[in-house]
């Protein structure tokens, strides 16, 4: 709305998640020229140039079919030509039961091994040293190509050819951390220590409800799992907190399990129902107090984890990857090593975007964490 009215006299498009869910309702929007769901995107430019000023909107919404191909879409880089995300993957075939995504995605779509290594060689030309894989559900990747692949095997290729210095694997479902991911982030070098595993609760009954396919004693045995086969990993880890009849035992559940397990550190979200999924109209729904408070003792729980994690590394050398921008508070250099951990160290700008070994001693509450050189 505030678009239109500070431009009246433009086209104004809207795309994605929004627009596939509710296109009836953006095309309702007074101002708004053409509506475009998460499919189709790559045709925008066409739609524009072929559009006018309506008086109603163009609904170029597609509706999912069943086999429908991954949609390739221009890289999408950071500032920092250090570190750069490549979406292998798009949609999600899990329908939890209180998450839109494969409503507004569709089912899993995956982009083909070959190009994932061409894309991956291409940032490296353009000076990127890590690359992030991403998508919406990584660990289904490949199983809806022909011939069907998988995560694990799109490892093995690109620890094979090395087509960048370093790969970090984005969020991963728990059922999908195979032994074979596992083994091979454990033995190569080109694999960042890091993984993050969605939780969502620590509750067995709250995970039925959530349609979430494992128990709280999967995931306790696949931290330790983790924990136990690469030394120092990260494990990050997603909680939902206040989902449809999270009892306080239920949460006491979930905090008690994470309080146990070696995990670094928590994305600790509140339950907001989405319309059109089975949990919105769950009667027992949570109070928003309860949920706040219930929030905040698990940030304080993810916060505790982080230090304890920052404290184990102390002294210990370890290869960052330096960033393009300077710390702003300091002035130093700053960067990241392969288990998540930030630092920032004095340094000349040659160190730019590239890999450097360093050390810290000492880690202070709410400063950065500064290392010297190994």
């Amino acid at each position: 709305h505030r678009i239109v009215k500070e431009h009246p006299s433009s086209i104004v498009a809207v795309m994605g998640c929004y627009s596939q869910i509710s296109p009836e309702e953006v095309t309702g929007i007074t101002g708004v020229d053409l509506v475009v769901g998460t499919q189709g995107r790559r045709d925008l430019f066409e739609y524009l140039n072929n559009i006018q000023k309506h008086t109603h909107a163009v609904n170029a919404v597609q509706t999912f079919e069943h086999g429908m191909d991954y949609e390739e879409l221009p890289l999408l880089v950071n500032e920092s030509r250090a570190r750069a995300m490549l979406k292998i993957q798009d949609g999600c075939s899990q329908f939890c039961s209180y998450c839109i995504v494969p409503y507004a995605r569709g089912r899993s779509k995956s982009l083909p091994p070959d190009e994932v290594i061409r894309r991956l060689e291409g940032l490296n030309r353009n000076g990127y040293r890590e690359v992030v894989l991403t998508g919406i559900h990584i660990g289904c990747y490949g199983l809806d190509l022909t011939p069907a692949t998988r995560l694990s095997d799109l490892l093995v290729k690109i620890r094979d050819e090395a087509p960048v210095r370093r790969i970090r694997i984005s969020s991963i479902e728990p059922r999908e951390l195979t032994d074979d991911i596992i083994r091979l982030v454990g033995s190569s070098d080109i694999f960042c220590n890091h993984f993050h595993i969605p939780l969502q609760s620590g509750d067995d009954q709250i995970l039925k409800r959530m349609h979430r396919p494992y128990d709280q004693n999967f995931f306790r045995q696949l931290v330790l799992k983790l924990n136990k086969t690469i030394p120092g990993i990260a494990i990050g880890v997603d909680v939902l907190v206040g989902f449809p009849g999270e009892t306080e035992a239920a949460f006491d559940n979930t905090y008690a399990l994470i309080k146990e397990l070696p995990v670094t550190y928590l994305h600790v979200f509140p339950y907001s129902p989405r319309q059109g999924t089975p949990a919105s109209g769950y009667p027992d729904q949570v109070p928003a107090p309860v949920v706040k408070k219930r929030c905040q003792r698990l940030r304080a729980l993810g916060n505790i984890k982080r230090a304890n994690f920052y404290m184990d590394h102390i002294g210990k050398c370890m290869e960052v990857l330096v960033e393009g921008k300077r710390d702003p508070s300091t002035g130093w250099l700053k960067g990241i090593t392969d288990n998540y951990i930030p630092l920032i160290f004095e340094g000349d700008d040659c160190l730019k975007e590239q890999f450097f070994r360093v050390r810290y001693d000492q880690v202070l509450p709410d400063r950065p964490i500064r290392a010297i050189p190994c």
